[in-house]
């Protein structure tokens, strides 16, 4: 494919907004735009109409079946095929996509995670087509993105209570800006752009670990001699093979609509980054779907696997999803882009001290948001922040925060540019703030850079947060200053106000360092180490009752959400601690076995030969292997024993279960699985070590 061919093949497979207003009557089309924009409900008439039109389009993109495609508690989408074709009167058939079928379906809620709020024989649920997202034409099918609820219309998806929290930020905002004389705004967007890391190994070697099979990750694995020490895989050349695989990647996405912008190595072999460029949380957060949905699909196609887990690889670098996330409005103005002079941007200020303040208040939620078994390997990492969150903002704004604080006038330094001393290369002006790669949320410009998410994650979850924290502020912000007698005195004092009672979430130095752990501690910050710590916070009595206050939603959907999240943690590591007793009695041992056997052998042959020899070698590896053996099976029973008590009375007990105890048994039986393999001749271990997986692409 051509760069002049870009613009011909983008947006090709969606129904966006060119193609309604090119094949739908001027009337439903402004009708559809209006439901878009204004969160308004289509009529009958329209509906039936765009449902007509959207078929038509369908078939002739090679559709044969319409899906209602649904992000269910489980992480991944779900959808069921029907297809267009009803029965006609002369026994033949007819394609049709009724409204009704287009607006609403019917599936069965009851084998779907839902917490405890529908059983197996209250098993109706229902999907709401989602206008706000374009529907789009994938393998032969119309996909139809929907909301997804139970009977009793409580959210069983991770879409839902987005949607909600895009309303509700939106009000907010809105009422903030008309403060400051903003009166022609109709709508204010929170936007997202998810940078997407993953990591490409070759087929062949996949299928030959069942950890990788099972869990996603290695359960097993020794330091290879060589990993990213050298840094040299980072933003290097691209191999052939993977080159092929982005290209046709890119190809699928932009056809889809998605926006995808930069590709590149990431630090670790084998590890990659696709970067889109941000727009609307909603059809970010549906395309982000897609795109991982076709990053597997796609690498099968080349003869690779793509594995999205945190951390497939123990002493590697993990993947993120890093969620940069800031508010745009219908005039075109970011609401986080703080200006040449942002010491004199008062707007932009408040809005800043929203999100200080949100961030502060809520740090519990926001950790909870990016919890997961998987995540819990990668936070606190040299590749991902800690658990602690904070915010960084750079030395500019901090400085003019502390200037505010302490009534005095910020000394703005002059504009300098980066000294290269090579004559002829072209002069770089310097940023006003470096990047802080260890900062969980980091100011990045124009935007907030939310780094702690997992590469695996549905962002629904930590933007539905964001919005709905920061939209809290905005809300209390505009209560207090609405009425104001003197606005800017009392604009003056509540930035002052703000800055002084929530600058211990503001650090700009080293978040990997034991010293801001020990500081962090000092000022009061939360340390939620693992996903068991954490979500508890999620149905403390003030957050349910903050969600329920702002229509995100209920008691009962964030007690379902918890058991759900509490449930998921403790099946991951039970599948893999199966997978590692597996792995440990049918693989591990056989081989060592027959090791020491083949050693066993070999000294016997030898003294046969040469009476006098001492056959040290022989002898010191045989006892430090058999030891390891004898050590590695009683770890198994152990681990095998710990498995058979993991039924507790509730889901957080058993969690707690899982994350001290068998987690603990893995872990131990590892550190002796990986000290075998460091002993045992490569040709005889199990299956394909750390440096045969990470360089199983060679071209």
């Amino acid at each position: 494919m051509t760069g002049k061919m870009i613009p011909e093949i983008f947006g090709s497979m969606v129904f966006n907004d060119k193609v309604m207003q090119e094949r739908l009557p001027n009337e439903v089309y402004l009708r559809i735009k209006e439901c878009r924009e204004e969160n308004k409900a289509l009529d009958t008439e329209s509906a039936k109409i765009v449902a007509t039109v959207l078929k038509e389009w369908a078939i002739e993109k090679g559709a044969t079946h319409f899906t209602h495609w649904f992000q269910p508690m489980t992480g991944v989408t779900a959808e069921k095929h029907d297809s267009f074709i009803e029965p006609s009167n002369d026994g033949d058939v007819i394609l049709k996509l009724s409204e009704k079928s287009l607006v609403s379906g019917e599936t069965d809620a009851s084998s779907f995670p839902s917490g405890g709020i529908r059983s197996t024989f209250e098993a109706r649920g229902y999907t709401a087509w989602d206008p706000t997202s374009y529907a789009f034409v994938k393998d032969g099918s119309l996909y139809i993105p929907t909301a997804f609820c139970s009977y009793g219309g409580q959210s069983l998806d991770k879409k839902t209570p987005l949607l909600r929290s895009i309303q509700y930020i939106e009000k907010q905002a809105k009422r903030i800006l008309k403060l400051f004389g903003n009166q022609n705004v109709n709508k204010v967007t929170p936007t997202v752009g998810a940078e997407q890391e993953y990591f490409l190994i070759d087929k062949s070697v996949y299928e030959k670990r069942l950890d990788l099979i099972n869990s996603g990750r290695t359960l097993f694995g020794a330091r290879p001699p060589k990993g990213q020490e050298l840094e040299d895989h980072y933003y290097g050349a691209i191999k052939a093979r993977v080159l092929d695989f982005m290209k046709e990647l890119d190809e699928e996405l932009w056809k889809l609509g998605v926006l995808s912008k930069t590709r590149h190595n990431e630090v670790a072999p084998s590890q990659h980054e696709l970067a889109p460029i941000y727009i609307a949380s909603n059809l970010a957060s549906d395309q982000n779907q897609i795109t991982m949905e076709l990053m597997k699909s796609i690498a099968g196609k080349h003869g690779l696997v793509c594995l999205l887990h945190e951390k497939p690889f123990a002493n590697v670098n993990g993947s993120g999803k890093h969620n940069n996330w800031s508010l745009s409005t219908d005039t075109g103005k970011n609401l986080l882009d703080p200006g040449e002079t942002p010491e004199q941007n008062a707007q932009f200020l408040l809005v800043l001290c929203a999100v200080i303040s949100a961030v502060d208040e809520h740090q519990d939620l926001l950790r909870i948001s990016v919890s997961s078994a998987g995540n819990d390997h990668r936070l606190g990492g040299d590749e991902a922040p800690p658990a602690i969150i904070s915010i960084y903002l750079g030395d500019e704004l901090m400085g003019i925060l502390e200037a505010i604080e302490e009534d005095r006038n910020y000394s703005r330094r002059a504009k300098c540019e980066v000294e290269i001393g090579v004559k002829g290369l072209p002069k770089l002006s310097k940023d006003s703030t470096d990047r802080n790669r260890t900062s969980p949320f980091a100011f990045t410009g124009n935007k907030f850079e939310f780094r702690m998410v997992g590469s695996s994650f549905n962002i629904a979850c930590p933007n539905y947060i964001l919005n709905t924290i920061v939209g809290a502020k905005f809300e209390e912000f505009a209560d207090r200053l609405e009425n104001s007698k003197d606005f800017n005195k009392d604009l003056n004092a509540l930035i002052k106000e703000t800055i002084k009672k929530h600058k211990r979430i503001l650090f700009n130095g080293n978040n990997y360092s034991k010293e801001w752990e020990k500081e962090a501690k000092k000022r009061g910050l939360l340390n939620l180490k693992t996903t068991v710590e954490a979500l508890p916070y999620y149905v403390k009595e003030e957050n349910i009752e903050f969600f329920e206050k702002h229509k995100i939603l209920s008691k009962e959907e964030m007690y379902s959400r918890y058991e759900i999240l509490l449930e998921n943690y403790s099946s991951i590591i039970n599948i893999e601690a199966h997978t590692a007793v597996d792995m440990a009695k049918r693989e591990i041992l056989p081989s060592v076995l027959e090791y020491e056997k083949l050693l066993a052998e070999e000294m016997k042959d030898k003294k046969a030969e040469f009476p006098e020899a001492e056959c040290k070698v022989e002898r010191e590896m045989l006892i430090k292997i058999s030891t390891l053996v004898d050590k590695l099976y009683d770890q198994i029973k152990v681990l095998e024993e710990s498995l058979t008590k993991t039924k507790k009375k509730t889901a957080l007990e058993r969690g707690r279960y899982f994350e001290r105890v068998v987690l603990k048994n893995m872990n131990d039986l590892r550190t002796t699985a990986d000290e075998l393999e460091s002993m045992v001749g490569k040709k005889y271990w199990a299956f394909p070590t750390y440096e045969e997986i990470l360089y199983s692409v060679k071209y």
